[in-house]
Order: structure tokens, then sequence, then C-alpha cells
């Protein structure tokens, strides 16, 4: 769960995979989706989910939450939500949601955290950072818009679901990590419970892991409230963004401490596992 400001050069080659995995495939999917529905009379809705983006990708860089080119990619997962969830009831709410209180976390205790060479660079996250996070919660609706778009059927609500429990398990992450450093104490691994120093991949601290279930269900709720879910899906979506909470300390305690993978490979592996258990629940409960 531990958020390390900046991949270690050897290996920054993860980093740039998860770009190379995530970007083209949603920068291809919105512009196939805006290109069909600009060719279908639909202008109005491009032109609004495009304008959001970029209000997002601005306010984002303007608050120092993300670099330039993060907030580049932040806007592109923006313009993504925007157009496979329209209107007032959209995958926006629950985004602003983590972006607050990821942004809140990371300013909580900062002098403390920059003591411990723990805080976040103050120009933001990477574009590498922001698609680690985000990529897999915007890739959830590529399937839901060609369903939607092209097919003109109605979608399933797994796919809402997973986006879901993939923002909030980078919802929880964060605040667990953020909040554990200035108020958790002495972390502990998971495994073994063992005491280790703050900033020890894996570790993780009471009041850290109690204030990523937190943030992780105010997220699921917002989606709830904002999208049509019902609670048994805002619960599983919950679920399983907590199974994925964990699943980034374990892989932080046995791989990424190893050295074979760093933080952007873990959180985007992360949240594709909650996105993935939030999908086997829901074709499961049918």
């Amino acid at each position: 769960m531990n958020q390390t400001p900046r991949p270690s050069p050897p290996l920054r080659w993860q980093s740039k995979a998860v770009l190379l995995v995530f970007l083209p495939v949603l920068a291809a999917h919105l512009l196939l989706d805006a290109g069909y529905r600009l060719e279908s009379g639909d202008t109005l809705r491009v032109y609004i989910a495009f304008g959001i983006a970029a209000m997002f990708g601005v306010i984002v860089w303007l608050v120092r939450a993300a670099t330039p080119g993060g907030a580049a990619a932040g806007a592109i997962v923006a313009a993504s939500l925007s157009l496979w969830t329209p209107g007032r009831r959209t995958a926006l709410w629950p985004l602003a949601a983590l972006l607050v209180l990821t942004l809140l976390a990371t300013r909580a205790g900062r002098s403390a955290k920059e003591k411990l060479g723990l805080a976040e660079d103050k120009h933001g996250r990477t574009a590498a950072q922001v698609m680690a996070n985000l990529g897999v919660a915007a890739l959830c609706g590529v399937p839901f818009s060609m369903a939607l778009v092209y097919q003109h059927s109605p979608v399933p609500h797994l796919w809402l679901v997973a986006m879901t429990a993939a923002l909030a398990e980078a919802t929880a992450d964060t605040l667990s990590s953020e909040i554990g450093q200035v108020i958790g104490g002495e972390p502990r691994l998971l495994t073994t419970l063992r005491r280790v120093p703050p900033g020890t991949d894996g570790a993780i601290t009471l009041a850290g892991t109690l204030s990523g279930c937190a943030g992780a269900a105010i997220v699921a709720e917002v989606a709830r409230v904002a999208l049509p879910l019902n609670w048994r899906e805002a619960g599983l979506a919950f679920g399983a963004a907590i199974l994925g909470l964990f699943l980034d300390s374990l892989l932080g305690e046995w791989i990424e401490r190893r050295g074979w993978l760093n933080n952007d490979a873990v959180n985007t592996l992360s949240t594709l596992a909650a996105a993935l258990a939030a999908v086997a629940a829901m074709s499961l409960l049918k």
C-alpha cells in the first residue's frame, strides 16, 4: 500500500509499459467513439465530454495534483468516462471523489512525510502514475461504450461495478498509504505482522487501512448515488476494492521489495484485480 513518489530507475521501463498498455487503447477508442457520435449527429455530447476533460486536466495541473503529462492522461480518462456515462448521472462523480480524497490525503502532514523522505513530488503524479491508478477504470468503459454505440444494446451493470471497484481501490490505496504515514504509527508487514520502518513496500498500519476502507466506501457510495447502481452492486464494488487493496500490500511485500515490480506496476495489477473480482462476483450472483 506504499505510494512511492517516483519509480526507481532500473524499473522505469515498467512505468513506460503501463503507458503503452493504456494510452494507445484509450486514445484510439476515444477518437473512434467521438467520431461515431459526430457522424450520427450527437455533437453536443462530444463537445461536452472534451470540454469537461479539458477543465479536469487544467484543474488537476493547477492544484499540482499531477504534472502536465499526468494532467493530460487524467483528461483522457475523464473524456472517456464522460462519453460512456453522459449526463448528470456520470462516472465523473466518483472520479471527482477520488481526486478530492487523494489530494487531501496527499497534502495531509506533508512536512512530516518530507522529513521521512516519503512525500509525493510537489509537481504531482506523472502520466504513468495517473494511468496506473485510473487506466483500468477507463478501460472498463470500452466494452460498455462499444455495445451502446455500435450495437445499440444495453450493457449489464457489471462494467459499471468493475469501474467503481477500480476507482475505489485506487482511492483506498492512496489513503491507506498517505494517512498511515502521518498517524498510523509504526507499520507492520501484512503476512507476519513484523514491525518495519515507514515507507517499507507492503507495510500497513491500522489507521491507514481503516482510512483506505473509508475512502473506498465513499467512492462506492458516490457511484451508487450518481450511477444506476443498487446497494448490492455498490457493496460488491467496495468488497472488490478492499480485496485489491490487500493484494496491493501482498505484492508490495513479496515482489516490489525484491525489485521485480515498481509501484506503477503494482498499482495497475491491484486495480485490475479489483475490477476482475467485481466482474466475477457480478457474474456469479446473476
